[in-house]
């Protein structure tokens, strides 16, 4: 956790050196100028920055993993890896029911946005229950 907390506070050093460098170079002071990569560069900077503190956070305080140790064996990282979930159609049922609410607000159809969030009401319990029923019940 503290070479990827290093990395993300690397870039988050390099963005806030850069952000200001391409307001200055863009002219966004102006009025009329392009304020969209400022934001999105400011915003990056942010995001960076939450998860260096986030990491550097949890790198002091858990117990250093086999690749963190300059001294460690291939046999140290055996064992299990952690749970992976199997394979999932309500992802792609969320993803329509979204794609359908997106649809009826650019099309202004009011009752087609209603029918997409009861549809997707359906679609994220079945995601989040997925795992109490069938065959991947725990």
């Amino acid at each position: 956790m503290k070479m990827e907390a290093w990395i993300f506070g690397s870039t988050t050093i390099f963005l806030v050196l850069v952000s200001p460098a391409y307001w200055f170079i863009t002219d966004a002071g102006e009025s009329g100028a392009d304020w969209t990569g400022t934001s999105a560069l400011a915003m990056t900077t942010l995001l960076c920055a939450m998860c260096t503190l986030y990491l550097g956070f949890h790198a002091t305080r858990m117990d250093a993993r086999p690749e963190d140790l300059p001294d460690a064996e291939m046999a140290d990282g055996a064992g299990e890896l952690g749970f992976f979930p199997p394979y999932s159609w309500w992802p792609l049922w969320c993803a329509l029911c979204l794609s359908t609410i997106v649809l009826a607000l650019a099309l202004t159809a009011w009752w087609l946005v209603v029918i997409g969030f009861a549809l997707g009401a359906i679609a994220v319990c079945g995601w989040v229950f997925e795992y109490y029923r069938g065959v991947h019940a725990h």
